[in-house]
């Protein structure tokens, strides 16, 4: 259902063009996760769900996938104004 979006997300990490929030570093780190959990992640998951920032009116996806190890893994993301993808949340599924 999102597959456009995925696309650019996925062609964002490939080129390298995202940043993760702090608070995303914090999460990965604090799950013993990676950056290459994170990149594998969104290569090779699905969007699970779409949700509005009521805030600032923006998209953003939530992606369930795979770690390296096989575990599973979500991610929040966003494409940001400027086209960068930005990684918002990573956290181990439970």
């Amino acid at each position: 259902m999102y597959e456009r979006v995925l696309r650019q997300m996925r062609e964002r990490i490939r080129t390298r063009q995202y940043v993760m929030t702090l608070h995303a570093e914090e999460e990965m780190n604090d799950d013993n996760l990676t950056i290459f959990d994170v990149e594998r992640t969104i290569l090779t998951g699905e969007v699970t769900e779409r949700q509005e920032d009521y805030v600032t009116g923006e998209w953003k996806y939530l992606i369930a996938g795979e770690s390296l190890q096989g575990e599973g893994v979500e991610i929040a993301a966003k494409i940001s104004v400027t086209g960068k993808l930005v990684i918002i949340t990573v956290y181990r599924e439970s």
